[in-house]
């Protein structure tokens, strides 16, 4: 489903991202670690299209992304670990904005809106209400509904549970593993190694824009030269 090869990208002088290579599979749920400044979020950009990259290539759904970036945004759903919404509009304004663009049914959207806001326990009331007013953690909870709403083939979510609370996260982890039960992908960056070991099929673990390993977390979680990776993770964001 996805598909990341030699992937090259640098601000200046320095590389953020220096020829990443791993791929997540259909149904398969992926978690990308790293700590403070090791390129996830620069890496999740790259794949979504937001950044453009010097060497390598990135295919979702055996789509290039440099070569039908379009296509490749039909197929994809990306949640920022900060979502900047329009706070003009209401939640409804902005779901139903998200859905036009993506060309959803009026039924189709009532049915994925109702089912994401029950779980994500974002109320109807609450979706109908200013986005003006939302706290963070009920805009991250709205992100996450329009990121499901299109039906998409690969989710990329950073640092998605940053801002939840308990009951909302628990709700979050039973929701992507039922999309990859049915077909569906994500990946998602962390820093918490814990949500990564109970959560997901695949681990990539990142240090200074390089792969330090990938594979399952059994395969990984012996590997003696992690043990410097998940130290200075106090900040989330790359």
């Amino acid at each position: 489903m996805l598909e990341i090869w030699n992937l090259t990208k640098s601000y200046g002088d320095k590389k953020a991202v220096d020829d990443l290579s791993f791929t997540v599979n259909a149904g398969e749920l992926c978690a990308f670690i790293g700590h403070n400044g090791a390129g996830k979020t620069t890496t999740l950009k790259c794949v979504v299209g937001i950044l453009g990259f010097e060497g390598g290539s990135i295919r979702v759904d055996g789509v290039s992304v440099v070569d039908d970036p379009i296509e490749v945004k039909r197929r994809v759903a990306y949640v920022p670990d900060n979502p900047d919404l329009y706070d003009f509009m209401t939640g409804m304004q902005y779901l139903n904005f998200i859905a036009d663009v993506f060309g959803v049914s009026e039924e189709d959207r009532r049915a994925r809106i109702d089912k994401y806001g029950e779980a994500l326990t974002l109320t109807p009331e609450e979706i109908g209400a200013s986005i003006s007013t939302y706290s963070h953690g009920m805009k991250q909870k709205l992100a996450l509904i329009s990121a499901f709403l299109h039906d998409p083939k690969l989710i990329i979510l950073d640092e998605p549970f940053v801002g939840l609370d308990p009951k909302a996260s628990h709700v979050l982890k039973e929701t992507m593993r039922e999309f990859c039960r049915e077909g569906g992908a994500i990946l998602f960056s962390t820093h918490i190694l814990e949500v990564a070991e109970k959560l997901c099929d695949k681990v990539a673990i990142i240090k200074g824009g390089r792969l330090v390993t990938y594979g399952s977390m059994d395969e990984v979680k012996g590997d003696s030269s992690l043990e410097d990776v998940f130290l200075d993770m106090e900040d989330p964001h790359d």
